[in-house]
């Protein structure tokens, strides 16, 4: 698999030039069907188009055809972090606070590996989440293994898409 630290490295500033925030980095997939996925944001709006998607990937397609950093075949996938949103950075979990999030730990915690609830706060490099039937509980950073935000009408309302242009001229199944 390929080195996600050395790859970060490689696409972060490709993603700052064109005035993105890297939310994520993840390869994905068995011997063959490899998928490099690549997650980014414009800071004022939490959002990328679909343009800005192609933009970035020309930009890292580019940069690997010069240096060819992965080993094996895979598929680019560039994209937007999506409305249930990964939280990778602590920034997240502050950004988000008063949505609902699930997250895994890395070892369990009181005896829980996964703690689902409103996200509350930070403490430092510390997430306080409410649990959903339990209590408020602190983690550290490093203790996620991974996290989410869980679709809500709340981070429905507070993710409303940038614009609806052109979505009246989409055709259904039946139209087609």
């Amino acid at each position: 698999m390929a080195d996600i630290a050395a790859l970060t490295a490689l696409i972060a500033p490709e993603a700052q030039a064109l005035g993105f925030d890297l939310v994520r980095v993840k390869m994905f997939g068995g011997a063959g069907d490899h998928t490099l996925q690549i997650m980014a944001e414009r800071p004022a709006t939490r959002q990328l188009t679909i343009d800005d998607c192609a933009e970035l990937s020309r930009r890292i397609s580019d940069k690997f055809d010069e240096i060819d950093p992965i080993e094996h075949e895979y598929r680019l996938e560039v994209s937007s972090p999506g409305i249930d949103r990964p939280l990778t950075r602590l920034r997240d979990f502050a950004d988000w606070i008063g949505h609902e999030a699930r997250i895994n730990l890395a070892a369990p915690v009181e005896g829980r590996k996964q703690l689902t609830g409103d996200l509350a706060g930070l403490d430092g490099d510390r997430i306080m989440i409410d649990v959903r039937k339990h209590e408020r509980m602190t983690i550290g950073f490093d203790q996620v293994a991974d996290a989410k935000l869980l679709i809500t009408d709340k981070l429905i309302a507070a993710t409303a898409p940038l614009s609806a242009e052109g979505a009246e001229e989409l055709e259904t199944e039946e139209e087609i």
